[in-house]
């Protein structure tokens, strides 16, 4: 069973982080969705305090293991990997709607060779780092050169958020087994209402070309833009991110 916690009361939703990162990637966000709703924020599998899958952890089997919670068709929520696995839990009739916030799987080409290998590079400089990352995140100038690739404003990071962050890429067992699901994995329109909301200033997954292959690919879905927002939005703007998240159920 996952790793999980639970919040408020109400119409559930599902948070579903990205590669590296665990539930608390969520904690700005929370608190407003628990407002109306019972909110679970969810360990993948290889990730925060969730045990590695025994087998590939393809988005398929991810979903399935979000699927063991138990939930009747929430509202599932994703952001990047974990968007991803929203659409598959759509798609597999397991969610009564989605919104996935920069997803996988709308990459194509150089982008795809782009992603990996930056996502390497952020894994490499996490684990060099790691045992001095309060230091190292602990001025906003720094956090500014350190996270400028997955958000867009990192002086809204707290340092100690940041090398949280930094720990939990640099410590997480699934992420060289979770890695290649980041770029082979490709998307089919779910069966429920879906929001597909693209960060603006995502600079992992270019929100310039990807964006609108989603709009092309997906073109049954509610395609929206996360306005002055990273690749990993929840603290650059989590009044907007909580919107649209709300949003998107109606």
């Amino acid at each position: 069973m996952l790793e999980h916690t639970r919040t408020g009361s109400g119409p559930p939703i599902v948070l579903l982080h990205g590669i590296g990162m665990d539930r608390r990637a969520w904690d700005p966000v929370v608190p407003l969705l628990a407002r109306e709703h019972e909110v679970i924020a969810v360990d993948l599998p290889g990730f925060g305090a969730s045990a590695p899958l025994a087998g590939t952890p393809t988005v398929a089997a991810l979903a399935a293991a979000v699927e063991e919670l138990g939930l009747e068709r929430p509202h599932a929520v994703g952001n990047s990997l974990g968007g991803g696995i929203a659409i598959e839990l759509g798609r597999r009739g397991s969610a009564g709607s989605v919104c996935a916030i920069s997803p996988i799987g709308f990459a194509t080409g150089r982008e795809r060779t782009y992603a990996r290998v930056t996502l390497q590079a952020i894994h490499a400089v996490a684990t060099a780092i790691d045992s001095r990352a309060e230091a190292a995140y602990g001025g906003a100038a720094r956090r500014a050169v350190l996270m400028s690739v997955t958000v867009a404003r990192p002086a809204k990071v707290p340092g100690s958020v940041a090398a949280r962050w930094n720990h939990a890429v640099a410590s997480a067992p699934g992420w060289h087994a979770t890695l290649p699901v980041v770029t082979a994995w490709r998307p089919r329109m779910p069966s429920c209402p879906t929001t597909i909301a693209w960060a603006q200033h995502d600079r992992l997954l270019l929100a310039g070309r990807q964006a609108p292959r989603a709009a092309r690919w997906l073109p049954e879905a509610r395609h929206v833009t996360l306005r002055g927002c990273g690749h990993v939005p929840m603290w650059d703007d989590p009044d907007q991110v909580a919107r649209t998240i709300a949003d998107a159920r109606r």
